[in-house]
Formats: structure tokens, sequence, C-alpha cells
């Protein structure tokens, strides 16, 4: 089962150390995501007159949506950048890509939810059992019934 992130709340009493009275803690696991794109020939001279910090701009952006930045790349070809965001869900992924979209700086900006082994092998299992009730178009029988 894919799950975009997971919350828990450990009481003190499940604490090895419960003998230190620490409050509940709540762990949220964080979504990894890929932002990627690229610059506007206008972005780029800005750029060039005044060099900033992308990274610190995009980390900023990031915690705002309630995520943060894990890894920036420059990059050469179709992209200029590839940035790894942590965020808790899909909705604060693509606050942040809207609201660096929004800035109409950036062309080609795509965001991608990345998985990890284990998540894929868990959507191999149910892609397994969606496939056997499956029927393609034309078809009298489902995908996984035939012989």
């Amino acid at each position: 089962m894919l799950s975009r992130f997971v919350r828990a709340t450990f009481p003190t009493s499940n604490l090895i150390s419960s003998g230190l009275g620490w409050p509940p803690q709540e762990v949220v696991t964080m979504a990894k995501y890929a932002v990627m794109g690229g610059y506007t020939a206008e972005a780029w001279s800005k750029m060039i007159d005044n060099p900033g910090d992308r990274v610190a701009a995009v980390q900023k952006v990031a915690q705002a949506a309630g995520g943060k930045l894990e890894q920036f790349f420059w990059s050469f070809g179709d992209d200029d950048y590839l940035a790894i965001i942590d965020a808790p869900d899909d909705i604060s992924a693509a606050a942040v890509s809207i609201a660096v979209g929004s800035s109409g700086s950036l062309r080609n900006l795509r965001t991608i939810r990345l998985i990890t082994p284990e998540e894929g092998r868990q959507v191999l299992e149910k892609a397994k059992a969606a496939k056997a009730a499956y029927s393609p178009p034309g078809a009298k029988t489902a995908a996984g019934v035939r012989s």
C-alpha cells in the first residue's frame, strides 16, 4: 500500500527510557518529490546580473509549504535544475510547484512523486491483482483469465 505519510504518536509509557517523562512525539515520514524544469531567458539574464542563492530560495518555499529541500542540482540539457523535496503530502508538493511556477521565471516545470523500492514492490503486488481483473478494450474476458 502506498502511503503518502505516516503519523504515529508514541506515549511515554512505551518509551525505552520511560523514566525520563518525555512528552508523546508525533513522527511524520514525508514523501519525496523531484521538481525539475528550466529557467526562462529573462530569469537567466537576471541571475547573471545578480547571482543569488537558489538553494536558499527553494529551501524557503519548501519550508513555507511544510516540506524540506533535500538536494538541489544544476543541470544542462532540457532541464536546468533538479530539486529533491520532502513533503508531507501531494498537496504540499503541488503548492511548492505552483508557488514557484507562478513567478513566470520557469519553463517546463514538472513535479514527480518518487517511490521507494519497497513501495515499488507493493505497487507490483497490487498491479498483479488488478491485472487479473482488467479487461482490455474489445476483450471478452479479463486479461488474467485468458488461456
